[in-house]
This record gives structure tokens, sequence and C-alpha cells, in this order.
């Protein structure tokens, strides 16, 4: 039997000529009760790559059934994306203040704000909404956030990357959801840019569209090219700062020097395609999280490829940190923009499975002490690498 789907809400903003593939709300689907060896659950993941985002209304589901779903897309994985009960031994990890490992299913992790009494094996937590007060550069004002003007938080996917392989989906799960009014996301780049969206909506922005924005030109130089993370990449960027837009760092140089960070090796620093092929439609999804990337490498041409107007057409290794994030900054940018942003508009027991290597998001919003936010994050590191572009994809992109 086929799985009754309805087209996700899109919100006036967003071009929906773009995104008419994009999100479905799954009916008629208990999720806590979907057998991964079923045809059911085949189907699911066949719609999840498809759409990238899964949205299951009034779900009840414990931390172990959240868990035994996200396992089903990579059954071999047993770890939370940054490992089991490692983020909260790290004061240095930026997600060290957001993250909380539920005690009895380590892999599921309780994220919110405001304080929760016996809530899943706590019998008091304090949760901490992600603020871009404590993260970027510059900072909205009180009068502005009084006046309901907001940011993007971080704009990212879920992964260590380092020595664990990125999560191939995330299901979050809305248990307890703030009240308030609607806020508008300032980006505060010059450009006038503004969203308005729910409160602490979360953001999504896709890969696949993300590419298809580019010029030819950086078109030829994502299918080209490959991304080096910087070892512990959550500890070395935790004394620098975050541009106004959420996407990417500021280059000042304040990153934590690699002989500081804590012990590592060079075999478990990870170097990803910029462009991420789909596992279903084959689309490339540029997949890249800007925070993280120290350095760049880009193919040179193949033999009797176009030139004429190509950006490194010999090949190049970009060491420079500032270089390196304004090329991506270019590159991710246009996507991020009010027309090409999802924000999810969440109600209690909402679930959300999205396709972690196809999609970027934020968190956003700023929230008041007695706006409670509990909300459960499980995703799993992969027991495979992502898979890039192939010779097809290079032959007509490069």
């Amino acid at each position: 039997m086929t799985i009754d789907t309805v087209p996700l809400p899109l919100p006036p903003t967003l071009d929906a000529s773009k995104f008419q593939w994009f999100g479905r709300e799954v009916r008629g689907v208990d999720p806590s009760a979907i057998d991964p060896d079923s045809e059911q659950f085949k189907e699911i993941e066949q719609l999840l790559y498809k759409h990238s985002v899964l949205l299951f209304r009034n779900a009840i589901l414990s931390p172990e059934r959240q868990y035994a779903l996200t396992k089903a897309f990579d059954p071999t994985s047993e770890n939370f994306g940054h490992g089991n009960n490692k983020i909260e031994k790290d004061k240095q990890n930026i997600l060290n203040r957001t993250l909380r490992s539920i005690p009895r299913v380590p892999q599921v992790q309780l994220i919110g704000n405001g304080t929760v009494y016996d809530y899943e094996g706590f019998p008091e937590m304090r949760l901490e909404h992600a603020s871009h007060h404590t993260w970027h550069k510059t900072h909205l004002s009180p009068e502005d956030e009084a006046a309901g003007y907001t940011r993007f938080v971080r704009w990212h996917m879920d992964a260590a990357l380092y020595e664990f392989q990125p999560p191939r989906v995330t299901t979050l799960y809305g248990r307890i959801v703030p009240k308030g009014p609607k806020q508008v996301v300032r980006y505060d780049d010059g450009t006038g840019d503004e969203l308005e969206m729910p409160l602490a909506a979360t953001a999504y922005a896709s890969g696949k569209v993300m590419f298809e924005l580019l010029p030819r030109e950086l078109k030829s130089v994502a299918v080209r090219g490959r991304v080096k993370y910087a070892p512990h990449p959550y500890v070395w960027v935790s004394t620098a700062k975050a541009k106004s837009t959420a996407l990417g760092m500021e280059a000042e140089g304040k990153e934590v020097p690699l002989d500081e960070l804590p012990g590592w090796e060079e075999s478990k620093i990870q170097v990803t395609p910029m462009l991420w092929k789909n596992p279903v439609t084959g689309n490339l999804h540029l997949q890249v999280h800007p925070y993280c990337v120290a350095e760049i490498f880009v193919d040179p041409l193949s033999e009797g490829a176009r030139r004429d107007g190509a950006l490194y057409p010999d090949g190049a290794h970009l060491t420079d940190l500032k270089e390196v994030r304004d090329l991506l900054y270019k590159m991710q940018r246009p996507a991020i923009s009010p027309q090409y942003v999802y924000p999810h508009d969440w109600h209690e027991n909402d679930l959300i499975i999205f396709h972690n290597r196809g999609v970027l998001h934020s968190v956003t919003g700023t929230l008041q002490p007695d706006q409670i936010r509990a909300y459960h994050q499980c995703n799993l590191a992969a027991s495979d690498s992502p898979v890039g572009p192939d010779e097809e994809d290079i032959r007509k992109w490069a």
C-alpha cells in the first residue's frame, strides 16, 4: 500500500518553483511502530531521499523508539554523530552548552530552553537555547530583540567532521514547543534581507538548490572540489566568531592553534567532496559545513574541458583561511536568501526526519527563560562516507 503524503505548507516567501519536490507530511503512519525490515520502511526511506524532509504530526515517540527509527536508516551505526557521551565531557566544544545526552539512550540528545523537571531521567535540567549572542561577532541590540528581531544561529549539518562519518539522517522530535509571536530574522549583511518566521523555527536550506543556483564557473569548482576539515573542529572554532548570517566564521585568525587542540591524529581528519550524491535521485547536493573547513582542494580540468572563464583550471590547494571562507560563502550564501529557506512551524509532538547529507539547517529565535522548549535529536555516525560526483557528473559540470 502506498503511504499517504501531502506537501508541506510552504510559506509565501519561498520560491515554490524550486521547491515543488521538497518536504512531505506522512499521514496514517505511526513512526514508533515502523518495522525497519518492512516494505513500509523502505517506502519511507525512498520518500526521505526524494523530498529531504518528512514530517509526522502527533507522534508519540520514546527515546528508545527514536533511536531505533534513526538506526533503521543505517543499521550498523551505533554512536551518536559526535560519539556517545563525548560532548558533555568537552567543555571547549561549542556544542557543550546546548546538547545533553538522555541518560538511558545516549544516542538521543535533549536540546531546548528553560528548565525541565523529572524529564527522561533528569531530575532537573536547565536547557540553553542556542543564541547568536554567544556565537556571532555582532549582536542585535536589546531594543531590536524587543521589537521582534532575531537571527539564524548556526547553519550546519549534524556531523563531528573528525573521526566519525557524517550521519545519513537526523530525527528531531518536538516534545515541548514554546508559544509566542513570530519573529523576523535579520541577515545584517548589507543586503537588507529579512525573513519572518514562527518562534524558534528550524530553518532548512536545500543542498540541491544550493548547487543549482551556482553560476557555471562555480558549479565547475564544486564538482571538482574537496574540503578538508580541521581536527576537533568544534574546539578549533570555539574562540572565533560567526558571520551575522550564521553562514560560517569571520576570518580573523582567532581559531585555536592546532598545537593547542586536544590530541589529534591526521588519519581521523576528514576530507570530503563538496558535492554529495543523493543515493535515490542521483542529484548533487552542495554539502559543506561552512564553520569547520580549513582547506580546499580543486582538481584540474580534464583535457579537452572548456577553460574559458573557468576558475582554477589547473587545480588549486587553498590554505589561506580568508580565501577558503570567502569562496565557500560566495557558493553558499545565495541558497539561504529568504526565498530559498523553509522554516518549520513546530507543533507539539511533531517528528521531523531530514536528509542530513542533503540539507543545511539552523535553529532560530530569541527565547525568554519561561518559554520552555524541549526537543529530542538523534543522528548516528554513519557506517560509510558520502559519495561524491561520478565521472559523468564531472564531464557535465566541470
